[in-house]
Protein backbone atom coordinates (compact mmCIF):
# COMPACT_ATOMS: atom_id res chain seq x y z
CA UNK A 1 0.00 0.00 0.00
CA UNK A 2 1.73 3.68 -0.80
CA UNK A 3 2.93 5.19 2.84
CA UNK A 4 0.43 7.78 3.05
CA UNK A 5 -2.63 5.60 2.92
CA UNK A 6 -4.97 5.15 6.02
CA UNK A 7 -4.28 1.94 7.76
CA UNK A 8 -6.15 -0.88 6.72
CA UNK A 9 -7.39 -4.07 7.96
CA UNK A 10 -6.32 -7.42 7.25
CA UNK A 11 -7.50 -11.09 8.50
CA UNK A 12 -5.20 -13.44 10.59
CA UNK A 13 -6.19 -17.21 10.49
CA UNK A 14 -3.60 -17.86 13.72
CA UNK A 15 -6.63 -19.14 15.78
CA UNK A 16 -8.96 -20.69 13.32
CA UNK A 17 -6.24 -23.30 11.20
CA UNK A 18 -5.37 -25.41 14.30
CA UNK A 19 -7.71 -26.85 17.04
CA UNK A 20 -5.58 -24.89 20.21
CA UNK A 21 -4.50 -21.09 20.56
CA UNK A 22 -4.11 -19.18 22.91
CA UNK A 23 -7.50 -16.97 23.25
CA UNK A 24 -10.26 -16.23 25.79
CA UNK A 25 -13.27 -17.36 25.16
CA UNK A 26 -12.12 -19.97 22.64
CA UNK A 27 -14.46 -22.93 23.97
CA UNK A 28 -17.57 -20.33 23.41
CA UNK A 29 -16.41 -19.45 20.36
CA UNK A 30 -15.51 -22.98 18.62
CA UNK A 31 -17.57 -26.15 18.37
CA UNK A 32 -16.24 -29.37 20.57
CA UNK A 33 -15.80 -30.92 17.56
CA UNK A 34 -12.79 -29.25 15.93
CA UNK A 35 -11.82 -31.69 13.42
CA UNK A 36 -10.36 -30.39 10.09
CA UNK A 37 -13.08 -30.48 8.03
CA UNK A 38 -14.83 -28.00 10.96
CA UNK A 39 -12.21 -25.60 11.08
CA UNK A 40 -11.42 -25.57 7.10
CA UNK A 41 -15.45 -24.46 6.88
CA UNK A 42 -14.99 -21.80 9.30
CA UNK A 43 -12.04 -20.29 7.44
CA UNK A 44 -13.85 -20.29 4.76
CA UNK A 45 -16.34 -18.75 6.20
CA UNK A 46 -14.16 -16.00 7.69
CA UNK A 47 -12.53 -15.40 4.33
CA UNK A 48 -16.44 -14.61 3.03
CA UNK A 49 -17.21 -12.46 5.42
CA UNK A 50 -13.61 -10.69 5.31
CA UNK A 51 -14.07 -10.28 1.61
CA UNK A 52 -17.84 -8.91 1.84
CA UNK A 53 -16.09 -6.20 4.52
CA UNK A 54 -13.67 -4.85 2.02
CA UNK A 55 -10.81 -6.35 3.95
CA UNK A 56 -8.05 -6.95 1.52
CA UNK A 57 -4.96 -8.42 3.44
CA UNK A 58 -4.64 -12.21 5.18
CA UNK A 59 -1.73 -13.87 7.32
CA UNK A 60 -1.02 -17.49 8.15
CA UNK A 61 1.79 -19.27 8.56
CA UNK A 62 3.54 -22.43 8.04
CA UNK A 63 2.53 -23.19 11.98
CA UNK A 64 -0.60 -22.39 12.28
CA UNK A 65 -2.11 -25.94 11.67
CA UNK A 66 -3.59 -26.42 8.18
CA UNK A 67 -4.20 -22.66 7.64
CA UNK A 68 -2.13 -22.79 4.47
CA UNK A 69 -4.27 -25.63 2.98
CA UNK A 70 -7.44 -24.33 4.27
CA UNK A 71 -6.89 -20.97 3.08
CA UNK A 72 -5.41 -22.36 -0.50
CA UNK A 73 -8.96 -24.35 -0.82
CA UNK A 74 -10.93 -20.83 -0.46
CA UNK A 75 -8.27 -19.34 -3.06
CA UNK A 76 -9.31 -21.45 -5.47
CA UNK A 77 -12.32 -20.35 -6.19
CA UNK A 78 -12.40 -17.30 -4.48
CA UNK A 79 -13.41 -13.80 -6.61
CA UNK A 80 -11.71 -11.13 -5.19
CA UNK A 81 -8.16 -12.52 -4.42
CA UNK A 82 -6.55 -10.57 -1.17
CA UNK A 83 -2.78 -10.05 -0.49
CA UNK A 84 -1.35 -13.12 0.87
CA UNK A 85 1.19 -13.00 3.51
CA UNK A 86 2.78 -16.48 5.15
CA UNK A 87 5.38 -17.15 7.77
CA UNK A 88 8.20 -19.58 7.74
CA UNK A 89 10.45 -20.48 11.20
CA UNK A 90 7.90 -22.79 13.11
CA UNK A 91 6.35 -25.90 12.53
CA UNK A 92 2.91 -27.29 14.17
CA UNK A 93 3.60 -30.25 16.08
CA UNK A 94 0.67 -30.86 17.99
CA UNK A 95 -1.09 -33.26 15.90
CA UNK A 96 -4.37 -32.06 16.23
CA UNK A 97 -4.67 -32.23 19.83
CA UNK A 98 -5.36 -29.72 21.78
CA UNK A 99 -3.62 -31.27 24.75
CA UNK A 100 -0.07 -31.32 23.59
CA UNK A 101 2.31 -30.41 25.59
CA UNK A 102 4.16 -28.65 22.82
CA UNK A 103 2.04 -26.71 19.81
CA UNK A 104 5.11 -25.43 17.57
CA UNK A 105 8.77 -25.40 17.16
CA UNK A 106 11.06 -22.96 16.40
CA UNK A 107 13.63 -23.19 13.78
CA UNK A 108 15.33 -20.73 11.50
CA UNK A 109 17.68 -22.48 9.25
CA UNK A 110 18.55 -23.04 6.02
CA UNK A 111 17.11 -26.63 5.25
CA UNK A 112 14.02 -25.54 7.64
CA UNK A 113 13.47 -22.50 4.92
CA UNK A 114 13.78 -24.77 2.18
CA UNK A 115 11.60 -27.14 3.29
CA UNK A 116 8.95 -24.98 4.45
CA UNK A 117 9.15 -23.07 1.53
CA UNK A 118 8.50 -25.86 -0.86
CA UNK A 119 5.43 -26.38 1.29
CA UNK A 120 3.71 -23.27 1.25
CA UNK A 121 4.69 -22.66 -2.16
CA UNK A 122 3.12 -26.13 -3.59
CA UNK A 123 0.44 -24.55 -1.57
CA UNK A 124 -0.10 -20.82 -2.10
CA UNK A 125 2.66 -20.31 -4.74
CA UNK A 126 -0.30 -18.41 -7.30
CA UNK A 127 -0.76 -16.02 -4.49
CA UNK A 128 1.92 -15.48 -1.96
CA UNK A 129 3.09 -11.75 -2.22
CA UNK A 130 5.28 -11.55 1.53
CA UNK A 131 6.86 -14.45 3.46
CA UNK A 132 7.89 -13.67 6.50
CA UNK A 133 10.76 -15.30 9.39
CA UNK A 134 8.03 -16.10 11.86
CA UNK A 135 9.50 -14.31 15.45
CA UNK A 136 12.77 -13.02 14.80
CA UNK A 137 14.29 -13.10 18.47
CA UNK A 138 17.81 -12.22 19.76
CA UNK A 139 18.17 -16.52 19.85
CA UNK A 140 18.02 -16.73 16.24
CA UNK A 141 20.66 -18.13 14.35
CA UNK A 142 19.69 -15.86 11.22
CA UNK A 143 21.04 -12.69 12.65
CA UNK A 144 24.74 -14.24 12.12
CA UNK A 145 23.90 -16.85 8.81
CA UNK A 146 25.14 -15.78 5.73
CA UNK A 147 24.41 -17.89 3.66
CA UNK A 148 20.56 -18.22 4.56
CA UNK A 149 20.12 -14.02 4.49
CA UNK A 150 21.04 -14.85 0.67
CA UNK A 151 19.02 -17.41 0.15
CA UNK A 152 16.65 -15.37 1.71
CA UNK A 153 17.60 -12.60 -0.77
CA UNK A 154 17.27 -14.76 -4.05
CA UNK A 155 13.28 -15.19 -3.16
CA UNK A 156 13.13 -11.73 -3.01
CA UNK A 157 14.90 -11.32 -6.03
CA UNK A 158 12.25 -13.92 -7.45
CA UNK A 159 9.42 -11.30 -6.23
CA UNK A 160 8.57 -12.38 -3.27
CA UNK A 161 8.27 -9.86 -0.80
CA UNK A 162 10.67 -10.58 2.31
CA UNK A 163 9.80 -9.31 6.01
CA UNK A 164 9.67 -10.54 9.70
CA UNK A 165 7.52 -10.99 12.41
CA UNK A 166 8.42 -10.28 16.06
CA UNK A 167 7.30 -11.39 19.92
CA UNK A 168 8.64 -11.22 23.13
CA UNK A 169 9.55 -8.13 26.03
CA UNK A 170 12.74 -7.26 23.30
CA UNK A 171 10.72 -6.25 20.12
CA UNK A 172 11.95 -3.07 19.89
CA UNK A 173 15.22 -4.11 19.82
CA UNK A 174 14.24 -7.20 17.37
CA UNK A 175 12.60 -4.65 15.02
CA UNK A 176 15.67 -2.28 14.63
CA UNK A 177 17.88 -5.12 14.34
CA UNK A 178 16.14 -6.72 11.33
CA UNK A 179 15.87 -3.63 9.50
CA UNK A 180 19.32 -3.14 9.42
CA UNK A 181 20.20 -6.54 7.48
CA UNK A 182 21.38 -5.89 4.25
CA UNK A 183 22.45 -8.39 1.31
CA UNK A 184 24.56 -6.60 -1.34
CA UNK A 185 23.47 -3.40 0.04
CA UNK A 186 19.90 -3.22 0.02
CA UNK A 187 17.70 -4.30 3.10
CA UNK A 188 17.13 -7.36 3.40
CA UNK A 189 13.56 -7.19 4.68
CA UNK A 190 10.46 -4.88 4.00
CA UNK A 191 7.95 -5.44 6.26
CA UNK A 192 7.61 -5.81 10.19
CA UNK A 193 4.77 -7.79 11.80
CA UNK A 194 4.84 -7.03 15.80
CA UNK A 195 2.64 -6.91 18.73
CA UNK A 196 1.14 -3.12 19.70
CA UNK A 197 -1.91 -2.49 21.51
CA UNK A 198 -2.98 -0.42 24.55
CA UNK A 199 -1.70 -2.90 26.87
CA UNK A 200 1.87 -3.66 24.65
CA UNK A 201 2.93 -0.53 23.61
CA UNK A 202 6.28 -0.38 24.31
CA UNK A 203 7.27 -1.23 20.22
CA UNK A 204 5.79 1.97 19.16
CA UNK A 205 8.61 4.03 19.02
CA UNK A 206 10.87 1.05 16.72
CA UNK A 207 7.79 0.78 14.52
CA UNK A 208 7.51 4.14 13.62
CA UNK A 209 11.24 4.33 12.96
CA UNK A 210 10.35 1.26 10.16
CA UNK A 211 7.47 2.57 8.72
CA UNK A 212 9.62 6.13 8.63
CA UNK A 213 12.49 3.94 6.86
CA UNK A 214 9.87 2.63 4.24
CA UNK A 215 8.57 -0.62 5.27
CA UNK A 216 5.16 -1.82 5.56
CA UNK A 217 4.45 -2.30 9.14
CA UNK A 218 1.78 -4.76 10.22
CA UNK A 219 0.13 -5.34 13.95
CA UNK A 220 -0.72 -8.37 15.19
CA UNK A 221 -2.53 -9.28 18.74
CA UNK A 222 -3.93 -5.63 18.39
CA UNK A 223 -7.08 -7.14 21.13
CA UNK A 224 -4.40 -8.61 23.11
CA UNK A 225 -5.44 -12.43 22.64
CA UNK A 226 -9.19 -11.54 24.04
CA UNK A 227 -8.16 -9.47 27.19
CA UNK A 228 -9.07 -5.99 25.02
CA UNK A 229 -12.46 -7.16 24.24
CA UNK A 230 -15.81 -7.09 25.75
CA UNK A 231 -15.52 -10.60 27.14
CA UNK A 232 -12.00 -9.65 28.50
CA UNK A 233 -12.07 -6.43 30.14
CA UNK A 234 -14.42 -5.33 32.92
CA UNK A 235 -18.29 -3.47 32.03
CA UNK A 236 -17.22 -0.67 34.55
CA UNK A 237 -13.50 0.12 33.19
CA UNK A 238 -13.01 3.63 31.55
CA UNK A 239 -12.23 1.41 27.79
CA UNK A 240 -15.62 -0.06 28.41
CA UNK A 241 -17.40 2.98 28.85
CA UNK A 242 -15.48 4.53 26.05
CA UNK A 243 -16.91 1.90 23.40
CA UNK A 244 -19.88 2.16 24.66
CA UNK A 245 -19.49 6.22 24.65
CA UNK A 246 -18.62 5.31 20.75
CA UNK A 247 -21.07 2.62 19.68
CA UNK A 248 -18.62 -0.06 19.49
CA UNK A 249 -16.87 -2.53 21.51
CA UNK A 250 -14.11 -2.77 23.61
CA UNK A 251 -12.49 -4.91 20.83
CA UNK A 252 -13.03 -2.24 18.19
CA UNK A 253 -11.61 0.44 20.04
CA UNK A 254 -8.57 -1.70 20.69
CA UNK A 255 -7.92 -1.73 16.90
CA UNK A 256 -8.92 1.56 16.46
CA UNK A 257 -6.45 2.80 18.67
CA UNK A 258 -3.85 1.02 16.24
CA UNK A 259 -5.22 1.80 12.77
CA UNK A 260 -4.55 5.55 14.56
CA UNK A 261 -0.59 5.23 14.58
CA UNK A 262 0.91 6.73 11.98
CA UNK A 263 3.16 4.69 11.56
CA UNK A 264 0.89 1.32 10.71
CA UNK A 265 -0.01 0.10 7.50
CA UNK A 266 -2.28 -2.82 8.38
CA UNK A 267 -3.77 -4.24 11.75
CA UNK A 268 -4.95 -7.70 11.88
CA UNK A 269 -8.05 -9.36 13.08
CA UNK A 270 -7.92 -13.17 14.68
CA UNK A 271 -11.55 -13.35 14.94
CA UNK A 272 -12.94 -16.65 15.02
CA UNK A 273 -16.26 -16.17 14.11
CA UNK A 274 -18.22 -13.95 11.29
CA UNK A 275 -19.53 -11.61 14.62
CA UNK A 276 -16.36 -11.08 15.84
CA UNK A 277 -14.91 -9.99 12.34
CA UNK A 278 -18.12 -7.64 11.45
CA UNK A 279 -17.34 -6.35 15.13
CA UNK A 280 -13.54 -6.00 14.86
CA UNK A 281 -14.40 -4.33 11.12
CA UNK A 282 -15.96 -1.04 13.25
CA UNK A 283 -12.61 -0.15 14.34
CA UNK A 284 -12.54 1.49 10.92
CA UNK A 285 -15.81 3.79 11.86
CA UNK A 286 -13.92 4.88 15.27
CA UNK A 287 -11.96 8.16 14.55
CA UNK A 288 -9.11 8.81 17.27
CA UNK A 289 -6.26 10.84 17.91
CA UNK A 290 -3.07 9.28 17.95
CA UNK A 291 -2.93 10.43 21.58
CA UNK A 292 -6.15 10.19 22.77
CA UNK A 293 -5.91 6.55 24.67
CA UNK A 294 -2.62 7.53 26.15
CA UNK A 295 -4.32 11.17 27.18
CA UNK A 296 -7.92 9.46 28.47
CA UNK A 297 -6.71 6.99 30.48
CA UNK A 298 -8.68 3.73 29.32
CA UNK A 299 -6.07 1.48 30.09
CA UNK A 300 -3.05 1.40 31.88
CA UNK A 301 -0.19 -0.44 29.91
CA UNK A 302 1.89 -2.68 31.12
CA UNK A 303 5.16 -3.69 31.84
CA UNK A 304 6.77 -5.99 28.29
CA UNK A 305 7.30 -8.64 30.62
CA UNK A 306 5.04 -8.52 32.82
CA UNK A 307 2.73 -8.52 29.43
CA UNK A 308 4.49 -11.28 27.82
CA UNK A 309 4.09 -13.16 31.22
CA UNK A 310 0.53 -13.06 31.25
CA UNK A 311 -0.03 -13.67 27.42
CA UNK A 312 1.92 -17.18 28.34
CA UNK A 313 -0.21 -17.84 31.05
CA UNK A 314 -3.53 -17.79 28.76
CA UNK A 315 -2.61 -21.58 27.56
CA UNK A 316 -3.62 -23.45 24.44
CA UNK A 317 -7.07 -24.19 24.16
Amino acid sequence: MPPDSPAQLGLGLAAVGRPAYLTLGRDDDLPADRAPAVLQARTAELLDAATALGIGYVDTARSYGRAEEFLAAWLRSAEVVPFVASKWGYRYTADWRTDAEVHEVKEHTEPAFERQLAETTQLLGPWLRLYQVHSLTADSPLWTDRPLQHRLARLRADGIELGFSTSGAAQADAVRRGLELTVDGAPLFTTVQSTWNLLEPSSGTALAEASAAGARVVVKEGVANGRLTDRGTAPDSPLAAAARERGVGVDALALAAALAQPWCAVVLSGAVTVAQLTSNAAARTVELAVEEPAASGWVQPEEPAEYWSARSRLGWR
